[in-house]
């Protein structure tokens, strides 16, 4: 690879890190202004610890998922789970952010490697049988969760079954991900 490349591949990062910059600040602005109508909405309290998504000290865990369509995986996760739809990403390869409850959870469309993982391509699950992780939801009343989820358009593998000290089941999202809920029916 010439000079050449090498600057040209420089700066189409550095577009890229402006983007996603640029892309952070609308979510914090939009943020900024819910938060004078809904603070509960901005952030999340738990043991008098604020979480954001991006964090002003500390730090904050998301979960990012490749998905085929920013916008259909938004709506499942707004739709199923009242998520709060942050971003939706652009044609530019920006991603989509999405708060559900204490946490957020970031989606992109898959792609080749990049400067920052140059062996890695990002794809989604090829069988969605075969898993390697997946997201967990703990609720406190794994029947109602079944029943209102459901009715929004979850498809669940089963119905809720007792297992190992708790009440499980699993849903798949779009793109053949699964999300486990669960609720702990031995907390001693």
């Amino acid at each position: 690879m010439d000079a050449m490349g090498t600057v040209a591949e420089a700066d189409a990062l550095a577009d890229s890190v402006a983007l996603h910059n640029r892309n952070l600040e609308t979510i914090y602005k939009s943020a900024d202004e819910q938060s004078e109508l809904e603070p509960s909405m901005s952030s999340v309290q738990i043991e008098q610890k604020s979480y954001e998504l991006s964090p002003r000290d500390g730090f904050t865990v998301t979960h990012f998922i490749t998905v085929a369509d920013i916008d259909r995986s938004a709506d499942f996760y707004e739709k199923v789970f009242g998520g709060r739809i942050l971003s939706r990403g652009d044609s530019k390869g920006a991603s989509g952010h999405i708060q559900i409850a204490n946490t957020w959870l970031i989606v992109n469309v898959g792609g080749g490697p990049t400067p920052d993982k140059p062996s890695v391509t990002l794809s989604v699950p090829a069988d969605p049988d075969k898993v390697s992780s997946f997201l967990n939801i703990r609720v406190a009343d794994i029947q109602a969760c079944y029943e209102l989820w459901k009715s929004r358009g979850a498809e669940f593998l089963t119905e809720p079954i007792p297992k190992y000290g708790e009440i499980r089941c699993y849903i798949r999202d779009p793109d053949g991900y699964i999300i486990e809920v669960g609720q702990s029916t031995d907390l001693t």
